[in-house]
């Protein structure tokens, strides 16, 4: 019998995060940052804190949710001067707006662990949609790898002279990788 209540219990735990709306905590390996062009120049940026509350079951898509909130100041790109301009008035505002929040209630499933999230981003004051396309893969830990696209001057990120899309073009790719294990 020994033999048999180990495997059950092994399901049993497994299948323990998708009873109860599948809360998952990030672990310290993940990510989030951002890539964006200057003069034609890409460059990748990251954010060191960042709070990702996510309750997710591929299974029950209704009763699933993020609730992402990203300490502005926390900004860096490996450039002093860059990571400075970036924190203040005309980018993310950070002294004014010192948080932006991504929160997601509706999804869509694409088919082949890729799913959407149709969330919505709050920066700068400003609250936009944003999808999120994203894989999930589960495992030890489970993987949330995704990707958005969003238009920076709709945020009010990048204004006065920055506003000027030959220098600075308006389209910002966000990545996020979030190493995920059951609550």
């Amino acid at each position: 019998m020994t033999r048999l209540a180990t495997p059950l219990a092994l399901l049993l735990a497994l299948a323990a995060p998708f009873a109860h709306g599948a809360d998952w905590q990030a672990g310290p390996n993940s990510r989030l940052g951002f890539t964006a062009t200057y003069m034609g120049e890409a460059f990748e940026g990251r954010f060191a804190r960042f709070s990702p509350a996510i309750a997710f079951d591929p299974a029950n898509l209704a009763a699933s949710r993020f609730d992402v909130r990203i300490e502005l100041a926390s900004a860096s790109t490996d450039n002093e001067e860059r990571d400075a301009m970036l924190v203040g008035p005309e980018f993310f505002n950070a002294g004014a707006r010192p948080e932006a929040r991504y929160v997601a209630t509706a999804f869509r499933a694409l088919g082949g662990g890729r799913f959407v999230a149709e969330g919505e981003l709050t920066l700068n004051g400003v609250t936009k949609k944003v999808p999120l396309t994203f894989r999930w893969q589960p495992g030890t830990p489970t993987v949330l790898e995704g990707e958005a696209t969003l238009a920076r001057l709709a945020f009010k990120v990048g204004e006065g002279d920055w506003a000027d899309t030959g220098l600075l073009p308006d389209e910002v790719k966000v990545r996020t990788r979030l190493e995920l294990t059951a609550k």
